[in-house]
């Protein structure tokens, strides 16, 4: 049993060790100056990520984080809570983009119908609204054309 023991916790703290160590490293003010993984509920406004693998599935955990000062594919421009009593179902992609659009002039610094950026969503599922309180949806911009963005977006009016 003891054994037993000894080897799960030496496997639970490579795990921890292993994605602590693939985690994307931040500054004092939270931008982030080295790649590595971000977890989903932890995106801020100004974080940039690439695609990579991690849209594959329906529930996004965590993505690929970049400094914004490398080529990128996405940037977070607003981070906020749906105010729904309940799960609103197929109606929540639809209240996440329309969440995001009325955000998107503020930092883009343009409006969406004349940018050359297109917006990404990440909101709760049934299963996180459910069983984590999910609430949060995640605003990304990313260049229409698939290029990949060079620094922040905020205020270019691309």
């Amino acid at each position: 049993m003891k054994w037993n023991w000894v080897i799960g916790a030496a496997v639970v703290g490579g795990a921890y060790l292993f994605n602590s160590a693939m985690r994307a490293d931040r500054d004092d003010s939270g931008a982030i100056v080295g790649e590595g993984s971000v977890d989903a509920f932890q995106m801020r406004v100004g974080d940039c990520f690439d695609d990579g693998s991690a849209f594959a599935d329906d529930e996004v955990d965590s993505v690929p984080g970049v400094p914004c000062s490398k080529p990128h594919d996405n940037e977070v421009y607003a981070v906020f809570d749906v105010t729904s009593t309940s799960f609103p179902g197929d109606a929540m992609a639809e209240m996440a983009h329309e969440g995001c659009l009325a955000r998107f002039e503020s930092f883009v610094g343009k409006d969406y119908e004349s940018s050359s950026l297109d917006i990404a969503t990440l909101y709760p599922s049934r299963e996180s609204w459910n069983g984590k309180a999910d609430r949060e949806v995640v605003c990304a911009v990313y260049d229409i054309d698939a290029k990949k963005l060079a620094g922040s977006v905020k205020d270019l009016r691309l």
